[in-house]
């Protein structure tokens, strides 16, 4: 089950454990083939070719997610640290606006279980208001990871 903080300075956290190795988890971060099967709320898709992941400090990504009436979500962002397979820290927005005034997004994955063959996942938003049930920001990030569940549970790897 996701646990989720949250405080008055728009931030929030969402932690879950994924039955997976930690590297796995890293690559459907960073690979763009695996971002684009769950990087957006069930129901709403983001096709491959918007999505390009640049994963180096410095670098960029983006991509769109389209919803079943058409409407599209442009998303870019600037990695500001990548250490694999452990931390992502990036910048979240639509393009257009000033990267320094962009939420940003940090990632931590760890080793988690007897046999360390799953990853808790500490995902943190700093600059963005969240909160279970918002049905927005926090709902799509959660609903996102479900689907990252499904991906994992069927042994993409």
């Amino acid at each position: 089950m996701p646990e989720q903080t949250a405080t008055g300075s728009k931030q929030f956290t969402i932690t879950r454990v994924f039955d997976a190795p930690r590297e796995v988890v890293w690559n459907a971060w960073t690979d763009p083939d695996e971002a684009a099967a769950w990087w957006h709320p069930r129901g709403i898709e983001t096709p491959r070719e918007s999505v390009e992941i640049d994963a180096r400090p410095g670098g960029n990504y983006r991509y769109t997610m389209i919803a079943p009436d058409g409407t599209t979500y442009p998303t870019v962002g600037v990695y500001r640290e990548i250490t694999p397979p452990s931390r992502l820290v990036f910048t979240w927005g639509s393009p257009g606006d000033a990267d320094d005034e962009l939420p940003v997004i940090s990632i931590d994955l760890a080793v988690h279980g007897v046999d360390g063959d799953q990853t808790l996942m500490t995902f943190h938003v700093q600059g963005i208001d969240g909160a279970p049930g918002d049905s927005n920001v926090y709902d799509g990030w959660d609903s996102a990871f479900d689907l990252l569940v499904e991906r994992l549970d069927s042994g993409v790897r």
